[in-house]
């Protein structure tokens, strides 16, 4: 738990908070701290050098604070959030996706970037909606999810988004030839997938309609473009155009998306780690096998087969490492041997692979920790 935020408006202006005026505020009102509104791990660029890394960000109702480690008392940055503007997706970065800027009054820009698209439209929903609230004078408090401002009032993106990648009901990803390369868990613009299952839905009236949602999920970050066609119409015009055409290929942003030119039995024996669906996906603290130290990694657990892939946030889509968990055995543990030393304690867990390997990992909290160690369970039991 962080000692709370200091004042925002008392560092800005230098002004020094006499003993009398604090006491007259705790009579006028019972809660002095600010409410915390959402916490958890996210890579931001840094402010001086062009380098990304991965911070622990809280925010609260008068604005965002970001600390080196989870464990810090004093932030290493604070953004004041009254009179700032969120863009989201931001898209000044061609190889980042899922990635939001805030503004400040005083014109300066902070980027933070999630590990998958329901943590960015969590971020962004509750970012959004505190601007609103300090701009309006009014104290914080969730509505309804947001409507799409470059929508209709009625189109939801994020929920259509969810519905189009429902297991059962939604587009199916296939595994694509096309110029002599396969592209796996992805779909085209047109055929029996995107265009004609928003149709089919009732989500479209017709195609001019449906390609305007289709649009709306491509420039909001939902779909990404997998091909050079697709990707021509993504980025080559001054507007982002989905390309109703079956050669047009596209991926869901949080898919195991990737693609491979034809190759021999050795590399498509290492893709095959990939070719299970996403089960949970989200960043964790991992100690190391050889310093022993804890840093943070993004970790994508899918099934079938059961593999637990870990990468450094703030870097590309190589992975770093991956647990093969058929057969392996995920405990809640209370302590781990030099977890203290480097400021771990509290919701740890291990996972041990049937070669004996064990992993030691922290969650941000227990609610987490239950989660991860439920969903690990289940895949090492059914997984292959």
């Amino acid at each position: 738990k962080h000692t709370p935020p200091l004042n925002r408006h008392a560092i800005e202006k230098g002004r020094s908070l006499k003993s009398d005026k604090l006491q007259q505020t705790a009579a006028e009102s019972p809660i002095m701290e600010p409410q915390e509104i959402r916490e958890g791990y996210l890579v931001k660029k840094g402010t001086v050098l062009n380098s990304w890394s991965a911070v622990w960000v809280v925010l609260s109702e008068d604005g965002l604070d970001y600390y080196k480690k989870k464990t810090d008392h004093s932030p290493k940055g604070m953004i004041p959030l009254k009179g700032a503007t969120l863009i989201s997706p931001c898209q000044d970065f061609n190889k980042r996706t899922l990635v939001f800027k805030i503004t400040t009054e005083r014109k300066q820009d902070h980027f933070f970037q999630a590990s998958h698209m329901e943590e960015r439209e969590l971020w962004v929903k509750d970012i959004r909606r505190l601007l609103s609230c300090l701009n309006n004078g009014k104290k914080f408090a969730r509505k309804s999810t947001r409507r799409s401002i470059r929508l209709p009032e009625t189109v939801n993106l994020a929920e259509l988004y969810a519905l189009m990648k429902d297991q059962d009901d939604g587009v199916k990803e296939l595994k694509l030839e096309q110029d002599n390369q396969i592209f796996n868990h992805c779909f085209t613009g047109t055929g029996a997938t995107v265009i004609e299952w928003l149709i089919s839905k009732g989500k479209a009236r017709n195609r001019p309609e449906a390609l305007m949602l289709a649009t709306g999920l491509l420039t909001e970050g939902f779909l990404q473009p997998a091909d050079d066609l697709s990707k021509e119409g993504a980025e080559g015009g001054e507007q982002t155009t989905f390309l109703d055409q079956t050669k047009a290929l596209y991926y869901f942003t949080d898919s195991g998306f990737f693609c491979e030119g034809y190759s021999s039995d050795e590399d498509v024996l290492l893709k095959d780690e990939f070719r299970g669906n996403i089960i949970k996906q989200g960043c964790l603290l991992k100690q190391g096998h050889k310093r022993k130290n804890w840093k943070v990694r993004k970790f994508i657990l899918r099934d079938d087969p059961a593999y637990m892939h870990y990468y450094d946030p703030s870097k590309g889509d190589d992975p770093l490492g991956s647990i093969h968990l058929r057969g392996a055995v995920v405990t809640a543990v209370e302590y781990v041997p030099d977890a203290k030393k480097y400021d771990v304690d509290g919701n740890l867990f291990e996972i041990i692979t049937s070669d004996e390997t064990h992993y030691f990992l922290q969650a941000a909290t227990s609610e987490e920790r239950k989660e991860w160690i439920k969903a690990i369970q289940t895949v090492s039991k059914s997984g292959k």
